[in-house]
């Protein structure tokens, strides 16, 4: 599959951050509601006065209710355009854009770049806490108030048992001709001199409703309604289980996503949309985000 940069356009990287509460997710729906995707794209057209919209590449596309704090996208833009409006272009969109959506950084992308094939890992946060007076309600928007005690250093060893490359389709809402083969890099809990617990979760992609699905199952460990093998036992079998809740988005954050150096950028993109299976199975399909 080719991603080769039209003649006489050029490659634009955006940084950008979002509060995920008022937005229906990121990418753009039918019937008018309102998504980062929706508004960005609005905003850029309208700043740089042009008569066509020109369409974004997000890393990871959030559900409605997630939050970004290191989102990235790129978007393709005719060279005579973004030599026009590049020196202005960050201020303008800040201008034209609501208060729950920033971008921070707009910059030429090098060769071989692509916001989503071209990442090696995204990294999200979900915040929770368990005490027993509720949440700060100035924290309510990004934490998630669980009414029992967590033990982390159950939840900690039960994580740890995940990580690594499965097929999680007992956690993801299975998307057809989309495989559910994921590389869990990283999957830690930590508990800060707050009483807030943050599970840092990593991997090289997620699927729908992934990270919500395997919080969901390790906080029935960390109240001691499941044991610590329970989520292992889960992922092997290999179907959705209806114990395992997809807790609530609110508490989700997207903190970051990482790409390899950048004359690794094009072999990365190519990779990532090769087909994918686990040792001795079928086959999948293309492994990305």
């Amino acid at each position: 599959m080719s991603d080769e940069v039209e003649p006489g356009f050029l490659r634009v990287r955006l940084d950008l951050s979002y509060d995920g509460k008022e937005f229906s997710g990121w990418a753009k729906q039918a019937g008018g509601r309102r998504t980062v995707q929706g508004e960005i794209e609005d905003a850029l057209r309208t700043v740089t006065r042009s008569s066509r919209t020109y369409e974004l590449t997000v890393a990871g596309r959030t559900d409605a209710g997630v939050h970004a704090r290191g989102q990235v996208a790129h978007v393709d833009l005719p060279v005579e355009l973004w030599a026009e409006h590049r020196e202005k272009l960050l201020k303008r969109l800040a201008g034209r854009l609501d208060r729950d959506v920033r971008i921070w950084r707009v910059t030429e992308a090098p060769a071989g770049f692509n916001a989503r094939f071209s990442a090696i890992w995204r990294r999200y946060a979900y915040r929770v806490t368990d005490a027993p007076g509720g949440v700060d309600p100035l924290l309510r928007g990004h934490v998630l108030w669980h009414d029992w005690p967590l033990d982390v250093e159950a939840m900690n060893e039960a994580a740890g048992r995940l990580t690594g490359e499965h097929d999680f389709a007992a956690y993801c809402k299975k998307r057809e001709g989309a495989t559910t083969i994921r590389t869990l890099q990283r999957f830690s809990w930590e508990r800060d001199a707050t009483g807030i617990v943050t599970a840092t979760v990593r991997a090289d992609a997620f699927c729908h409703n992934m990270v919500r699905s395997l919080v969901g199952a390790l906080l029935f460990v960390g109240d001691g309604h499941r044991p610590v093998e329970w989520p292992a036992q889960v992922l092997a079998a290999g179907v959705r289980d209806s114990a395992v809740h997809v807790v609530r988005p609110h508490g989700l954050t997207l903190e970051e996503v990482g790409y390899p150096a950048d004359e690794l950028l094009a072999a990365r993109n190519r990779e990532a949309r090769n087909k994918r299976s686990l040792p001795g199975s079928a086959g999948g399909v293309d492994g990305c985000c």
